[in-house]
């Protein structure tokens, strides 16, 4: 029997694993490697896109709206247009605050935007007017700013009251988050913090001869905080000398003198009436009701919300989780104290199912295939596609991980996009091999020179056409703006999907094809050369 010559790569790797003792652990290697990947790799619903953008703020004192246009905003504006990919700007003028918001094109490197911001603004402060404050430049954070997680306490025995000792116990919980890795930001919103509050009689201050502004000025004056100072004695003790605050409770506000009238001293509690509660001036406030277990609704009551947002490329599935456990483990004394919660947001989750479901699907399309390819080529050659489908995915999954991507909806519609695809070279490799072992002329030849022949004779062609499949996810590279970002995962995806899928036809293909099939005792078929 004649020895083949290969003429294409796929001829050459072909021969170098037909028999090689390594190509079964490679191919177990592959598919470890994949697994891994997908078990590691960060979960998210959706691509997270990179936005970047910024806010600089001027205040002058005493200025009009119009006046702070033409001295802060609008100068502002003309420098901020002089930095490169900024697409809009927007300038907010109002009676002593002058406000520029800075967006950049979706793509542009947000540190580096940020850093520019931060540049131009100070490089031209010369030109704001005397009197106007440095300007603040805060940069706008897409990435932690969208909360995964929003947890809502609410106190069973509400009132007003309770909302400080609500926030308080809360921000206790929220406290003990401090070590969570990968963690961006914590938020707390519609709580209350507990203060004095001051309620003045105005008849009574007008009584005294007083003004408002001297029960500030007295206030003021003894709100002053003191620092701690600290020394070494000689025995090299560490010593802490402080000053105890001045006002602890509703008795120390209202003995604070305000003023003298007649040789008499006036105290807060004189023209005021003092009490401990809650910041009344904080208007904001939320609150909720929930359906029980009976299908009624509970009142109205007042709840603070925990929002809880990621580091940008964390996975979403295992903070939730992590975050979910530590509010489990602490429920004993939020139970003790009345408190309950309902968590009202789980993005982790959301991701979670969502990955869950598209993969689930993914293995559905590889079901289907499999049964198409069974009743069309037979069982043997359906099961050898079956079977390099997992390689082919495993390895896709596996770069995807090391180029720092994250598993979401759109990686996985770039797999289902491409699984159509991915089986098409090893189609045709085994195909080719079906065809060549039904020859007339395959009694002729070895098994193993016929599977290297077949499969090299269909490489150029093969080759062509991946390249060209490859060619056409290209452009998508290209888009630019938010639907380029969103649909990213695709062109990077599908192409590394289909170069696996063209090594895996050579390399795994006639290995298989060795292991399940054989020559038929009769051979027929059209004649081949």
């Amino acid at each position: 029997m004649r020895t083949y010559k290969e003429k294409y790569l796929a001829g050459y790797l072909a021969r170098l694993f037909l028999r090689n003792p390594l190509t079964m652990i490679l191919g177990v290697t592959l598919i470890s490697l994949g697994v891994i990947a997908l078990l590691l790799m960060p979960r998210e619903e959706d691509p997270q896109i990179s936005i970047s953008g910024g806010m600089v703020m001027v205040s002058l004192p005493g200025a009009s709206a119009a006046e702070i246009e033409q001295v802060v905003v609008r100068p502002l504006e003309r420098r901020i247009k002089e930095i490169k990919g900024v697409e809009h700007i927007y300038g907010i003028s109002s009676d002593n605050v002058g406000i520029v918001n800075v967006m950049y094109y979706i793509g542009e490197n947000r540190e580096a935007s940020n850093l520019k911001l931060y540049d131009k603004v100070m490089q031209n402060m010369n030109q704001l007017p005397k009197g106007a404050s440095t300007p603040l430049v805060k940069p706008f954070d897409i990435d932690i700013d969208i909360p995964i997680l929003s947890i809502a306490f609410y106190a069973k025995d509400s009132n007003q009251q309770e909302s400080v000792k609500l926030y308080k116990h809360v921000e206790a919980f929220r406290n003990t988050l401090g070590d969570a890795p990968n963690l961006a930001k914590t938020e707390l919103k519609g709580e209350h913090k507990e203060q004095f509050n001051i309620e003045v009689d105005l008849f009574k201050l007008g009584a005294y001869h007083l003004g408002l502004e001297q029960i500030s000025s007295a206030l003021s004056a003894l709100s002053t905080q003191m620092p701690e100072v600290s020394n070494h004695t000689k025995e090299g003790k560490w010593v802490v000398f402080g000053v105890k605050n001045v006002l602890e409770s509703v008795e120390d506000i209202e003995n604070v003198m305000v003023a003298h009238v007649g040789g008499s001293a006036i105290y807060l509690k004189d023209v005021a009436r003092i009490s401990l509660g809650y910041d009344q001036q904080n208007l904001k406030n939320a609150q909720m009701t929930y359906r029980q277990s009976d299908g009624s609704f509970t009142p109205l009551q007042e709840q603070v919300t925990l929002s809880i947002s990621k580091l940008k490329g964390s996975n979403a599935v295992v903070i939730a989780e992590d975050v979910l456990a530590r509010l489990e483990a602490y429920k004993s004394e939020f139970d003790q104290e009345g408190i309950g919660y309902i968590v009202t947001r789980n993005y982790g989750e959301r991701a979670n199912e969502a990955v869950n479901e598209l993969v689930f699907h993914l293995l559905i399309s590889i079901v289907i295939i499999a049964l198409l390819l069974i009743f069309i080529l037979g069982w043997r050659e359906g099961i050898i596609v079956i079977l390099t489908v997992p390689a082919i995915l495993a390895i896709t999954i596996f770069i995807a991980y090391m180029s720092d991507q994250t598993i979401n909806r759109i990686t996985l519609f770039a797999f289902l996009l491409s699984l159509g695809l991915l089986v098409d070279d090893v189609i045709v490799v085994i195909e080719n091999i079906h065809r060549h072992l039904h020859s007339k002329f395959s009694k002729e030849k070895s098994m193993d020179e016929l599977l290297i022949e077949a499969t090299d004779e269909i490489g150029a062609p093969t080759n062509l056409a991946t390249i060209a499949i490859i060619l056409t996810m290209v452009p998508m590279a290209f888009v630019g703006q938010m639907m380029g970002e969103f649909m990213k995962p695709i062109p990077l995806n599908v192409p590394v999907a289909m170069s696996a899928s063209l090594l895996i036809a050579y390399i795994f293909t006639p290995y298989l094809a060795r292991k399940f099939l054989k020559k038929p005792t009769a051979p027929q078929g059209e004649n081949h050369d």
